[in-house]
C-alpha cells in the first residue's frame, strides 16, 4: 500500500509538499536516488533493479524544464497483456521530462496505476483502470493517493476487504495529523537546513507516529505473510516544490532517522552508506 500526501498552497513560498512512502516485498532489490539514467541525466530517483525503474522521480529544474516530480502508486483493474506490457516504473521519469510527454503513450500496455504529477503551479493525479485514463488537477489543501486512488475513491479498487480497510483506516488516522500539524515550507536550494527542522512537525508523522508495524492503520508497515514473503515499508521521500527548485529529503530505513538531504542541480547527490537493504 504506498501512499502520496500532497499539501498546496499557492501562497506559500513551497507551494506544493509531498509525503511519499513506498511499500514493496523487501527482498525487491533497488538502489538510493541518484542519476540512474543516462538518457535523462538531469532526473534523480531510487532505481528499482528490477524493472530498471523508479516510483518517485525528481527534475530539479533549469533551462526550459521547470522543477518537478512524479511518484508511482500501482493501482488495480485488468492487467495490461503479458506479450506487450511495459513496465510502469518509466512513467515517473517521463513525467518529469521531455515535456511530460504521457499523452502520446499506449496506456493498454501498462498495468493500472496513479501518477501524482507535480510542479510548484500545478498538481495532477493519472489514474489509469486498464480502460480509462482519468486526469484530475487538485484544487488547494491536503491531499492523499493510495492504490485505490485519489481519496481511496477510484472506479477501481482492490477486491480485498482487508487491504480496503487497511487503506482507509491510513487515510482516517493520518490525513487529519498532518492537517493539523504545522505545514513546513522547506527553503529549496542545493544546501540547507538539517531534514528535522525544515520539516518539523510532519517528520515524527512520516516516522509512524507512534503506530506499531502491523496496525491497520500504519504508515510505516511491515507484515510477513510466510514462506519467506515480508511485505513492509521500504523507503520514505519528503519533497517540496518552488519555482526556483527541489527539496528532496530522503529516509531508507523508515521509522528511523537516517534522514538525508538528496543533493539536486549542479551538486552531487549525496552518497548513501555502505550495506544499504534492498526492497
Amino acid at each position: 500500500m504506498c501512499t502520496a500526501f500532497v499539501s498546496i498552497d499557492p501562497r506559500s513560498t513551497t507551494p506544493v509538499v509531498v509525503l511519499a512512502v513506498r511499500d514493496e516485498y523487501v527482498t525487491r532489490s533497488w538502489l538510493p536516488p541518484d542519476r540512474h539514467w543516462p538518457s535523462r541525466p538531469a532526473l534523480v530517483g531510487g532505481r528499482d533493479l528490477q524493472a530498471g525503474g523508479t516510483w518517485l522521480a525528481v527534475n530539479p529544474g533549469g533551462g526550459t524544464e521547470p522543477p518537478g516530480m512524479a511518484c508511482l502508486l500501482n493501482g488495480f483493474g485488468p492487467a495490461a497483456d503479458p506479450a506487450m506490457r511495459m513496465s510502469r516504473g518509466d512513467l515517473p521519469l517521463l513525467a518529469v521530462s521531455d515535456g511530460g510527454a504521457l499523452e502520446a503513450l499506449d496506456l493498454a500496455r501498462y498495468d493500472p496505476f496513479h501518477l501524482v504529477r507535480a510542479q510548484a503551479d500545478e498538481v495532477r493525479v493519472l489514474s489509469w483502470s486498464g480502460r480509462e485514463l482519468r486526469d484530475r488537477l487538485l484544487p488547494p489543501g491536503l491531499h492523499v493517493v493510495v492504490n485505490d486512488g485519489l481519496e481511496g475513491e477510484a472506479d477501481n479498487r482492490t477486491s480485498s476487504q482487508r487491504a480496503g480497510r487497511m487503506m482507509a483506516a491510513r487515510i482516517g488516522h493520518f490525513r487529519p495529523r498532518l492537517a493539523a500539524a504545522r505545514r513546513p515550507e522547506p527553503t529549496v536550494g542545493p544546501a540547507g537546513r538539517p531534514t528535522g527542522e525544515v520539516w518539523d512537525q510532519w517528520l515524527p508523522i512520516a516516522a509512524g507516529d507512534g503506530l506499531e508495524l502491523d496496525a491497520p492503520a500504519a504508515l510505516i508497515q511491515r507484515r510477513d505473510f510466510g514462506d519467506g514473503r515480508i511485505w513492509g515499508s521500504t523507503s520514505v521521500s519528503l519533497v517540496a516544490l518552488a519555482p526556483s527548485g527541489v527539496r528532496y529529503d530522503f529516509n531508507s530505513a523508515p521509522g528511523s532517522a537516517d534522514w538525508h538531504q538528496v543533493r539536486l542541480g549542479g551538486q552531487a547527490v549525496a552518497a548513501q552508506p555502505a550495506g544499504l537493504p534492498t526492497a
